[in-house]
């Protein structure tokens, strides 16, 4: 296990993380640098994550050797994987502008160009659902400017989609996947909260939403085909729980910092403040589970991301889009790092062991064994 991955003082707090093993996964809690095997107590990191209080509930694990264990998988299993979209005035106005050059890069400077000449530089002081957003709402409609992507952005309610099915998210040093159908696409960076299916936040981590430019910009209708694609969604390197040390306002406050190295020489270094979204997120959570919707296993919730490269990698004004070789780095100093090296999506491993294959891997062992 790559233990460069976690933050620095790993030591200190509480994770949860999964590694793979020759008889299966194994669901595994870091308590101030001990390691302890919960698969025999609970089988599943969502099983774990659900238990009334999971800090504590590490004290059913089995004492395992660090050395022993092997590769880091997604920290996740059985959760949903869902997504934010537009949760930051920065990625929701690119957003806007694929909308408007339908996809095409080369279209997307003077789309720019024109947007801040209809709305300024920023909504960053904007409330989303506020009568001050309404007021701009109506303005925009009014100039031909309204966008499904601004309605999410600054409206009343969030978008919220999902992102992978359970078992399909990749972990730290995983490769990540672009469809060779895209010419235009990018990393999304953020951070994602571990929610119980009581709808309450147990912890956070670092994940890389990968998303196709050009096709949502075509439609938003094949947001589906632009984010749900094989080894599309990275989450890791582990997830840090809540504790007396580190919560909510511990992940808000924090900073993220993205690297992307190309084989080709292309360097790109962005930071981005979690504290730039435009939503609470305690509110987001509350759009996404309570007496409407309900995760039985939990779910993993993608933030949003404070990032949309746009450094230009090829003609002027094209802006950035990956190649095949990438590294993509996303560190936090609170989380950890999750690294991943861009491949197509037919090149990356299959996605081959789902939940039917967890389950018959844990009926093998006899676990649970509560």
């Amino acid at each position: 296990m790559d233990l460069t991955a976690l933050p620095a003082d790993w030591t200190a707090g509480h994770f949860a993380l999964r590694t793979d093993t020759p008889d299966g996964p194994l669901a595994i809690a870091l308590w101030h640098g001990a390691a302890f095997d919960m698969t025999p107590a609970f089988g599943t990191v969502s099983a774990w994550l659900n238990e009334p209080d999971p800090v504590a509930a590490i004290g059913a694990g089995v004492p395992i050797a660090l050395p022993a264990l092997g590769p880091l998988l997604a920290p996740c299993d059985l959760q949903a994987v869902k997504a934010c979209g537009v949760t930051y005035v920065r990625s929701m106005l690119e957003r806007v502008i694929e909308e408007r050059c339908r996809g095409d890069a080369a279209r997307a400077e003077a789309v720019r160009a024109e947007l801040r000449g209809v709305i300024g530089d920023n909504l960053a002081a904007l409330v989303p659902g506020s009568p001050e957003a309404m007021a701009v709402k109506a303005r925009l409609i009014a100039m031909g400017w309204w966008s499904q992507y601004l309605e999410v952005g600054i409206g009343p309610d969030v978008e919220i989609f999902s992102k992978a099915q359970p078992m399909a998210s990749v972990g730290h040093g995983a490769a990540i996947g672009i469809h060779p159908m895209s010419g235009w696409n990018n990393p999304e960076p953020e951070a994602v909260l571990a929610i119980s299916a009581a709808g309450r936040v147990v912890g956070a981590t670092l994940g890389n939403d990968v998303n196709l430019r050009d096709v949502e910009g075509r439609s938003a209708l094949l947001l589906g085909r632009a984010k749900d694609n094989n080894a599309a969604s990275a989450i890791g390197p582990a997830i840090r729980l809540f504790d007396d040390g580190f919560g909510l306002a511990d992940v808000v406050g924090g900073t993220t910092h993205l690297t992307i190295t190309g084989e080709d020489g292309f360097v790109l270094d962005e930071t981005g403040a979690v504290a730039a979204i435009a939503r609470d997120p305690a509110d987001i959570v509350r759009q996404l589970i309570g007496p409407h919707h309900q995760y039985p296993d939990g779910a993993m919730l993608f933030l949003g991301t404070p990032f949309s490269p746009s450094k230009d990698r090829g003609a002027p004004g094209e802006g950035f889009t990956h190649k095949t070789g990438d590294v993509v780095t996303i560190s936090s100093e609170r989380l950890g790092t999750l690294r991943n090296t861009v491949q197509p999506t037919d090149a990356c491993p299959p996605w081959v062991f789902g939940t039917g294959a967890l389950m018959a891997s844990l009926m093998r062992r006899g676990y649970p064994r509560r």
